[in-house]
């Protein structure tokens, strides 16, 4: 059993800042996130992609601001339950939560967050006869440990950023990477586009274009597919095809916790603290609904640091907390670590 002051259901960059809001209070984080790494839509869809509305950042790259957002809450230790997704909700009878994963992991939390974006993403499935059967047995909708295509042949299908830069990454890998994108133009970063082409160049990628995958083949595992290249079909033997389409948002197991929805997201109460029908239960960032939301990075920022508040003043009835700027307080890690302004010289002038 994994306990926890705040159990929070979502990896993204609401989720990730909420644990630097909440450790400022002394509150212990966990997180529950279906993908296999922090940083939600934007490690998974669109890593080099720059964000224009982060205060302080005139551009940020995605995957830069999840690594930023890591780095900031590492000294406040949180927890971490990747690759599986919140399943059931018990609330107990002292107000506590027990939480289960889809694979029987259970979380004991004073409070629950649920800061899940969009839903947990569903891969995008290419609309291949079989294909449920080849799934882990060749067909990966993820690239969890890169170490699994080491000297493997390998097809990945797609043509955006997470197809382009899996191609990069794994030319250095796999034995031989295939590109396979229905149009000849790619929509993702220049330099990803500019990567594939030199790689290409250099032999160590094989791009098809225009063209989409039609068939597998394998009587125990992925051995070979079918390519339609402008109506003519070809054959190509490979280990793995890693069709890269994108992910689809669903509410999924957290729709029938109860809680109150409105077009599959979660109503909260935003005149206090982000709180949902079921109290102890918060939702924030782009998973929540209430007047006037607007689903922007910064809003759920904001949501994050009320909810940690909310959950401060109810573990600890009566006691005053008196907010003061990081400027002025510093910040002591869970590590030991302590960051502060440097002192101010005090020093008479003769």
């Amino acid at each position: 059993m994994i306990t926890t002051d705040i159990l929070i259901i979502g990896a993204g960059p609401t989720g990730l800042f909420a644990v630097f809001e909440a450790g400022l209070l002394k509150l212990k984080c966990h997180i529950i996130d279906g993908l296999p790494q922090p940083g939600g839509q934007l490690t998974e869809l669109y890593p080099k992609k720059p964000i224009f509305d982060i205060p302080g950042f005139p551009s940020v790259m995605a995957g830069d601001l999840v690594d930023n957002l890591m780095e900031q809450i590492k000294q406040f230790q949180p927890g971490f339950t990747l690759n599986e997704k919140a399943e059931t909700v018990q609330k107990l009878e002292d107000g506590t939560f027990i939480v289960t994963t889809n694979k029987g992991t259970q979380h004991h939390a004073k409070a629950v967050a649920i800061a899940g974006g969009l839903g947990s993403f569903e891969p995008r499935k290419p609309l291949i006869e079989d294909i449920a059967f080849y799934e882990d047995k060749g067909v990966e909708y993820f690239v969890k440990d890169p170490e699994l295509f080491r000297d493997k042949r390998i097809v990945i299908a797609g043509g955006g950023d997470s197809a382009l830069d899996w191609s990069v990454f794994l030319a250095d890998v796999a034995s031989e990477v295939t590109l396979i994108h229905r149009r000849n133009e790619f929509r993702g970063a220049l330099d990803s586009v500019e990567k594939v082409q030199e790689l290409k160049q250099a032999g160590k990628i094989h791009l098809i274009t225009p063209a989409e995958v039609t068939g597998i083949h394998g009587s125990e595992k992925v051995e070979a597919l079918d390519i339609d290249i402008e109506g003519s079909n070809r054959k190509i033997q490979t280990d793995y095809f890693i069709p890269l389409f994108g992910l689809t948002p669903k509410l999924g197991a957290l729709a029938n916790w109860g809680l109150e929805i409105e077009k599959n997201a979660i109503k909260v109460n935003n005149a206090l603290d982000y709180q949902t029908n079921i109290e102890g239960i918060y939702a924030i960032g782009d998973v929540n609904t209430y007047p006037g939301k607007l689903k922007l990075i910064l809003c759920g920022f904001h949501e994050a640091t009320l909810m940690c508040q909310s959950v401060y003043n109810k573990l600890n009835p009566g006691k005053k907390y008196v907010l003061k700027y990081t400027t002025v307080s510093g910040v002591d890690g869970f590590d030991g670590t302590r960051k502060e302004a440097e002192k101010q010289v005090v020093k008479a002038i003769e």
